[in-house]
């Protein structure tokens, strides 16, 4: 489970996060959705470990970032909007890199390895070096070094992006299936049509605020608004 209480978190004179509530059960996928500079990222930050609230509680699996960061990052995966990877690593180096970190045996990795860049059609390019990979080059490979020591939250900062289609579909896959073992899949997206079809629970913020949080029907009932998810979203935001 995911449990932010009362989270705050400034920049300035500028508030990113008003004090929210939110929860993420396991077993389902939770779209995070907003407009840009709403406030998704640093609310996603703060519940990696990347930035710490100046006020509130973060847990993951009831472990607090806060006071147990560690503890709570190996139950966590996450993969950026903006996929930074070492440039001058090839893509089998990267991956094998992180097995190291999570301490995967030979065959464990291997395995995973195969499986997952099989998945996203990444294996003509492995021994190639990261940085002559295109962006969705790059985004596959974060996501395969992400799933690899098959975390109990998966967490992605607008996740299709740059994906082809066969690869977003592949994706979308792997998210039910990890839900369907009892795990957590956290995401943001812009992509209406996407979240609607494959999020079980959905939260919206603007200007740092959750203005509506439920199933697609549960946030129909709350803005009286019987239409798609994107109209609502619209309505709500402006």
């Amino acid at each position: 489970m995911i449990q932010l209480h009362n989270v705050h978190k400034t920049f300035g004179n500028k508030v990113a996060v008003n004090h929210i509530d939110l929860e993420v059960r396991p077993g389902e996928i939770f779209g995070f959705l907003g407009p840009n500079g709403a406030g998704k990222t640093t609310t996603i930050k703060m519940i990696v470990g990347m930035l710490r609230p100046d006020s509130g509680t973060v847990e993951v699996e009831g472990i607090s970032v806060k006071d147990h960061p560690l503890e709570a990052k190996k139950k966590i995966s996450f993969v950026p909007d903006n996929p930074e990877v070492y440039d001058m690593m090839t893509g089998l180096q990267y991956l094998n890199f992180l097995s190291d970190i999570y301490e995967l045996s030979s065959s464990v990795r291997k395995e995973r390895i195969e499986r997952y860049v099989s998945d996203f059609g990444m294996e003509e390019a492995l021994r190639d070096t990261i940085g002559s990979y295109s962006h969705g080059m790059k985004q596959k490979i974060c996501l395969i070094g992400a799933l690899i020591h098959e975390p109990d939250v998966f967490i992605l900062d607008e996740p299709m992006v740059g994906l082809d289609p066969k690869s977003s579909f592949r994706l979308k896959e792997i998210m039910r299936e990890r839900c369907d073992q009892g795990k957590i899949v956290f995401f943001s997206t812009h992509v209406m049509e996407v979240a609607e079809k494959l999020c079980d629970r959905l939260a919206i913020i603007n200007q740092g605020n959750i203005i509506a949080s439920g199933t697609l029907e549960e946030i129909q009932k709350q803005a009286q608004d019987e239409g798609s998810l994107e109209k609502i979203f619209l309505e709500l935001t402006e």
